[in-house]
């Protein structure tokens, strides 16, 4: 199902919460033995709404009339709102052994021998 959220994208504010630089990334991967990309294509989904903000997600179908509970898919801000979720919730990996742009995950080993150890 995909509901046009258009109008409600136009009256949002951009947030401003910075997404990594894709360049600085690939860089923080050089010398690095063992990586690892995973992609949480459904992490979007794990992000509850602001029960304020629920009704503004709205849509009727010949059922009734339905809202998100969690963040929908092509909303505006979702990228910046999920980005700033994963650095809290990797605050202590994310440089170190570990690198997240939006959904997109990698671990890096310097040592192959560690990598198993990292992944955890």
């Amino acid at each position: 199902m995909c509901i046009d959220y258009i109008d409600l994208n136009k009256a949002c504010p951009k947030d401003s919460f910075p997404l990594p630089r894709i360049d600085q990334l690939v860089d923080t991967t050089s010398g690095h033995q063992m990586l690892s990309f995973m992609d949480a294509y459904s992490g979007y989904n794990q992000i509850k709404m602001n029960p304020i903000d629920e009704e503004a997600t709205s849509f009727q179908i010949d059922k009734g009339l339905y809202c998100y509970r969690v963040m929908p898919f092509r909303l505006k801000n979702a990228g910046e709102t999920y980005q700033c979720l994963m650095n809290k919730v990797f605050k202590t990996l994310i440089g170190r052994n570990m690198e997240v742009y939006v959904d997109d995950m990698l671990v890096k080993s310097l040592e192959k021998s560690q990598h198993n150890s990292d992944l955890e």
